[in-house]
């Protein structure tokens, strides 16, 4: 049971926090991220992408439904973000002495985690 309960904190804790930042995207525009896409060559309506990863990707985490799936769709969206805007800080320090890329990473490793382990019983469809 309390392997469960894990699960689904691990569930809210990733679906819940990048609800936020979609959210925040969704209300304010992805202009930044339009331009660091088209500023690699990459044609920008890739940044688009971003809805899918910080939006839909966590309202399905955050119900349980395909879990594994929309886990790594977050997990793949990091990896971009990282590479997008932290790439020149992958091995520093930030301002307070943690490291620099320590939030998305964060994010990433979390994302894998349930990748790895699946929604567990309290979901919609269990993986």
């Amino acid at each position: 049971m309390t392997e469960n309960i894990g699960k689904l904190i691990l569930r809210f804790m990733v679906g819940g926090l990048m609800l936020f930042h979609g959210i925040d995207k969704a209300l304010h525009g992805i202009g930044f991220i339009k331009g660091l896409v088209s500023g690699q060559g990459l044609p920008e309506v890739l940044a688009y992408g971003v809805y899918v990863g910080e939006i839909l990707a966590p309202l399905f985490l955050l119900l349980g439904w395909k879990s594994r799936l929309w886990a790594g769709v977050i997990a793949v969206n990091m990896a971009v973000a990282i590479y997008l805007t932290q790439s020149k800080a992958l091995l520093s320090l930030g301002t307070h002495g943690a490291w620099a890329v320590e939030v998305p990473i964060f994010y990433l490793l979390s994302a894998l985690a349930i990748v790895f382990l699946g929604s567990g019983k309290y979901a919609i469809m269990r993986d």
